[in-house]
């Protein structure tokens, strides 16, 4: 999917599109400039946010539901209102246990989500 809405001060929900990226899980790109992405993943319960690794630094706000999250050895359930930060090249991934929607916010921006 093509992300063409980079630097646009104002994005609304309903005018952006996202896209499945596996079972159960669906991520759209909000707001962007090359220094800065947020992006919604809407999950079911049971989707798989695979174990995978970036050069970007990540941070996480759980809107709604709940999850169980590994970042690099360690796994914690997190839910509502938690939040975590994932340094730059750390392993991790999630599986959702409850339906729900979390926002990332990466810097630099992910190239790979707007091609």
């Amino acid at each position: 999917m093509q992300v063409t809405h980079k630097n646009k001060p104002w994005i609304f929900s309903g005018d952006v599109s996202g896209e499945i990226v596996s079972p159960g899980l669906k991520r759209t790109v909000m707001a962007f400039c090359d220094e800065l992405m947020c992006v919604k993943f809407e999950f079911e319960e049971g989707a798989v946010g695979a174990l995978h690794s970036h050069p970007h630094t990540q941070v996480c706000y759980v809107i709604s539901g709940r999850y169980r999250f590994t970042m690099g050895d360690e796994t914690k359930e997190i839910s509502q209102g938690d939040s975590l930060y994932i340094k730059s090249g750390i392993e991790h991934g999630c599986v959702c246990l409850s339906k729900g929607t979390v926002i990332d916010y990466f810097t630099p921006m992910r190239e790979d989500f707007i091609k």
